[in-house]
């Protein structure tokens, strides 16, 4: 890529098996918001963002869906990491998932960052990451 600039992340779009519980479930976890709903072929999506749209979530609901779990190891999505800038703040977000309730790993420290690992409920893997500490 000579003189192309990376892209920067513009959403996240899942996959969930009840869309309306799912809905409250992100918004408690991240402090993101229902922005605006949208018919597809098949189904139905759902954007969720904070007031600036940095992190902007889409859940969609496919007619075709057989309600089954979420499994990292089929093809396709295996799990989503966000960033955090510090330890402390990945230590905040541990705090914040335990008053909510859900369920999570000990945060794991690894050569190439602390992580702390979560899961919606569907099953999809969602991990937090801080920096390697120098």
């Amino acid at each position: 890529m000579s003189d192309t600039a990376l892209p920067g992340l513009h959403h996240i779009a899942l996959t969930v098996t009840d869309i309306e519980a799912s809905i409250p479930w992100y918004e408690r976890v991240f402090g993101i918001t229902f922005q605006m709903e949208y018919g597809h072929e098949g189904g139905e999506g759902k954007l969720l963002a904070d007031p600036a749209w940095r992190l902007v979530i889409v859940l969609h609901r496919h007619d075709a869906n057989e309600s089954e779990r979420f499994a990292e190891s089929r093809t396709g999505l295996d799990h989503v990491g966000f960033a955090v800038s510090t330890r402390a703040e990945l230590d905040a977000w541990q705090q914040h998932l335990t008053a909510l309730d859900v369920v999570q790993s000990p945060i794991a420290e690894t050569p190439y960052g602390d992580i702390l690992v979560f899961r919606d409920p569907d099953n999809i893997q969602l991990e937090l990451f801080a920096p390697p500490r120098t």
